[in-house]
């Protein structure tokens, strides 16, 4: 499946990613080496914690390069009164209002009202049009969404 992903999701990651090569990948080197003038390494939990971090940094970088490597942005396109990646959608549910915005699995983040379009209501969301009513499946069983403004 393709990596879609907006452009401000783009920018957030490539962000992280400079943060990682420049700042973070520095900090560990200079942890790894004031732990290495300490002598013995075998038993020295310093290098270890310094050496396990730097481990961390480096999959991280990883993953984010291959991550953008792969991204297709998705260009908003506003206006279209159909659900899509990029798309900010009201749900009404059970006498309940809520604004939510499809994004690409990178960017989710259910607590911030973004959610993924591969998730189970992403899923069902998606091509769907205003005053549409679509059932997905939540932590709380299944549930009924009515579409209102989308943008």
């Amino acid at each position: 499946m393709a990596n879609y992903i907006t452009k401000e999701g783009v920018e957030k990651l490539q962000k992280e990613l400079q943060n990682l090569k420049e700042v973070r990948r520095r900090e560990v080197s200079e942890r790894l080496r004031a732990a290495a003038a300490q002598g013995d390494l075998s038993e020295n939990f310093d290098y270890s914690d310094a050496k396990e971090e730097q481990e961390i940094i480096e999959r991280r970088i990883a993953e984010l390069e291959e991550t953008l490597s792969r991204a297709e942005v998705v260009e908003e396109k506003k206006g279209t009164g159909t659900v899509q990646i990029g798309s900010q959608v009201t749900l009404e549910t059970a006498g309940d209002t809520f604004t939510i915005t499809i994004t690409g699995s990178q960017e989710a983040d259910p607590l911030q009202g973004k959610v993924s379009a591969e998730s189970p209501l992403g899923t069902v969301l998606l091509g769907k049009n205003k005053g549409d009513t679509v059932e997905a499946n939540t932590p709380g069983g299944k549930a009924a969404f009515k579409i209102g403004d989308i943008a």
